[in-house]
């Protein structure tokens, strides 16, 4: 069995909380609801997919910063922000999230699944500040986790 076949969210999971056992792993539920809370802190939604990919479409109000960062002043954060990361799955955002812990932010969790899961359970994704369909599938294999009716690779 190759690693194509061997691709589910179940192993994903696995391997994410292997490689980052220390990053909070948060679910697309709970985020949503907490969007919706007015009355407590702004989170920072940080998108960790590089520019093609967040332009199809991420989160509302989402940040979209370099995968690779690891020197986080350019983000002028006060190191106790609450800092949500995603990208197309969860594992370089869950890479993120572990390098922003060890910088010192201690508010930080990463969204399990990220834009793919959020995307196949029908919540918003935007481009320009509108509500579309589409979500960039990073490539024929991760993709293979995103509904097929969502893949984009330019918006």
């Amino acid at each position: 069995m190759n690693l194509i076949d061997r691709i589910s969210w179940a192993a994903l999971e696995r391997m994410i909380h292997t490689q980052f056992p220390a990053v909070r792993q948060i679910e697309s539920e709970e985020l949503a609801a907490r969007l919706e809370q007015t009355d407590l802190p702004q989170l920072i939604l940080l998108d960790t997919r590089n520019p093609a990919e967040f332009a199809v479409s991420h989160l509302a109000n989402a940040r979209q910063v370099d995968p690779k960062l690891e020197i986080f002043e350019s983000l002028r954060l006060p190191l106790n922000t609450p800092i949500v990361t995603y990208c197309s799955v969860g594992y370089r955002s869950s890479a993120i999230a572990s390098r922003l812990q060890a910088a010192g932010y201690s508010n930080v969790v990463n969204l399990k699944g990220s834009i793919f899961q959020w995307a196949n359970q029908g919540r918003p994704v935007y481009r320009n500040g509108q509500i579309v369909q589409q979500v960039h599938p990073y490539n024929s294999l991760w993709g293979r986790l995103l509904d097929a009716k969502f893949h984009a690779y330019e918006p």
